[in-house]
């Protein structure tokens, strides 16, 4: 017996398989474009777009250091601008530039200290990083006496950042009393062990002055999440650095 046409025609039920083989063909191509456009293309220019508007800072220390070679306090702020930036934003935040350190102003804080006399520009000491000291330092005073205080110390990194504006990498901490140094005997300002803590209200001060263009904070800045600076106070933090960019660049 001879087939016929219409015997070498698929059936209705072929017909149906190979449409779904079809749009399931179609279906896997279109997630594949869909795959590599998103993976190759649009994340990477995302993410190119992310780091060019936030900075890293992995390329710095991440603990100052003493001039007697200690370890200092651990590095928790940064900011982007300026150093005409940074003094506008900082005084704006409530926070006065330090005085330098010098017989003068030594005298002046230990006499303001035992007379509980205010002293908002009271000298810090000096930190090492990048093999000087701190470029910039300021404070926000506690009460009407130099013994508690809010202090932030600033370097500018030796790289700005992909716009050519000044990056800064500071430690913020809080100064809770006045002793002598546990290391060396000479008196000094004892530290507040949650370094996090200084670093989130100096940023509330920032954001209350509304010139900060964006922040943002980098995790796992620091590895080690608990030290001792060189006064012998126990520090601890959640390990992120919180990064503000200036408005006005």
């Amino acid at each position: 017996m001879v087939a016929g046409p219409e015997d070498s025609q698929p059936s209705p039920q072929r017909r149906k398989q190979a449409g779904l083989l079809g749009r399931i063909a179609l279906g896997l191509a279109v997630l594949l474009a869909v795959y590599l456009l998103t993976a190759y293309v649009l994340l990477p220019l995302a993410w190119k777009g992310y780091a060019h508007r936030h900075p890293t800072f992995d390329d710095n220390p991440r603990i100052t250091g003493t001039a007697d070679g200690h370890p200092g306090d651990p590095l928790n702020v940064g900011l982007i601008g300026t150093e005409e930036e940074v003094r506008k934003i900082m005084a704006a935040a409530g926070w006065f530039p330090a005085d330098p350190l010098g017989l003068r102003s030594d005298l002046r804080i230990a006499a303001d200290t035992v007379l509980d006399r205010p002293y908002d520009e009271a000298p810090v000491s000096s930190l090492l990083l990048f093999g000087r000291k701190e470029d910039l330092a300021f404070e926000k005073p506690v009460g009407d006496n130099p013994r508690q205080r809010n202090h932030v110390r600033f370097w500018r990194t030796p790289k700005p950042d992909d716009q050519g504006r000044p990056k800064w990498i500071g430690s913020a901490s809080y100064d809770e009393r006045v002793g002598l140094s546990h290391t060396t005997g000479q008196v000094t300002h004892h530290i507040a062990a949650n370094v996090d803590a200084e670093r989130d209200r100096l940023f509330a001060d920032l954001e209350s002055t509304h010139e900060l263009a964006e922040e943002y904070s980098i995790p796992k800045f620091h590895q080690v999440l608990e030290g001792k600076n060189g006064g012998g106070d126990p520090w601890y933090t959640d390990g992120a650095l919180r990064v503000g960019i200036i408005a006005g660049g």
